[in-house]
Parts: C-alpha cells; sequence; structure tokens
C-alpha cells in the first residue's frame, strides 16, 4: 500500500484495527495495509498498544488513529458509497446496521464505531441531478425513508 498524498485520517477510541478489518470484508477496492504500535505509553495507551491503521475503504486511503475516547464520530464527515441497484444498497446497509450499527434517514447510517456512511443508489444521485419536477418527487420521496428504495425513487421519478 503506498502512501498517498493526501490521507482521511478517523479518530477511534480504540478500535481502528477492527474498523479497519470490518471495512475490508464489506466494500470492494479495500484492504488493510500496515499497522503501527505505539513505542511508549500515550495518554490513552502502553507501548505496543495499536497505535494507527492504514487502510483503504472502497480506494480511500485512511489512516485509523486509536486517540482514545477525546473525541466522538459525527455526521459532520461521512463516507457516501454509490451504489448500482437494490441488491448492492441492501448488502452495504445490512452488513454496517447489522453489526452493531444503527439506522439514521436519508441513505444515512453509522457504524458501530459511530462512523457515518450514506448509502446512496446511483438513481437517486442521477433523479437529483436532473433537477424540476423529477428532482423534487425524488426528493420528497427520499425525506421519507431510512434506507433508499430503488424501486419507490424510480417511481418517483417517473412521477
Amino acid at each position: 500500500m503506498t502512501t498517498a498524498k493526501n490521507t482521511i485520517c478517523l479518530w477511534y477510541d480504540k478500535d481502528a484495527e477492527a474498523a479497519a478489518r470490518f471495512y475490508a470484508t464489506v466494500f470492494p477496492d479495500s484492504a488493510v495495509g500496515a499497522v503501527h504500535r505505539a513505542p511508549s505509553d500515550y495518554p490513552s495507551g502502553k507501548a505496543g498498544d495499536v497505535l494507527t491503521v492504514q487502510f483503504t475503504v472502497a480506494g480511500i486511503p485512511c489512516l485509523g488513529l486509536n486517540g482514545g475516547p477525546t473525541f466522538k464520530h459525527n455526521e459532520a464527515f461521512s463516507f457516501q458509497i454509490a451504489t448500482d441497484d437494490q441488491e448492492e444498497t441492501d448488502r452495504y446497509w445490512n452488513a454496517i446496521v447489522g453489526n452493531g450499527g444503527q439506522e439514521s434517514a436519508c441513505g444515512w447510517c453509522k457504524d458501530r464505531w459511530g462512523v457515518s456512511w450514506q448509502i446512496t443508489p446511483r438513481v437517486l444521485t442521477e433523479a437529483l441531478a436532473a433537477g424540476g419536477d423529477e428532482a423534487r418527487r425524488a426528493f420528497e420521496a427520499m425525506m421519507e425513508m431510512t434506507k433508499i428504495d430503488v424501486a419507490a425513487i424510480e417511481a418517483a421519478r417517473r412521477g
């Protein structure tokens, strides 16, 4: 795994490696790279504890930092995963929510570490990009959903 010029750093309490390994099993073009251990004790850990984990999520380079409980994830940051159909949407949604995560609204959910995910079918993105009444209908349908229902978005696009 090469070092990218820009890497997303995600702060975890202590489970960066577990999170990275979970993401690698769920999303294509994802992998766990180097795992670095602390060379000495630090405020939220001991020498030898996993300090950082290099990983990719759907091709995006990331670094997981086990920084302790000081900072929590919130919706100000999310991964947006584009899906091609209901099967793919369901697979990702169910993997995240079904492994200790929680549902939110409009295609958003959180994994068990509190990281937010937008599981977004391309049909929704295309409908919103179309503008006009088609976008309005799709948007209004989306606002009533937790996980996105591809067939319902397609029906809303048609009117």
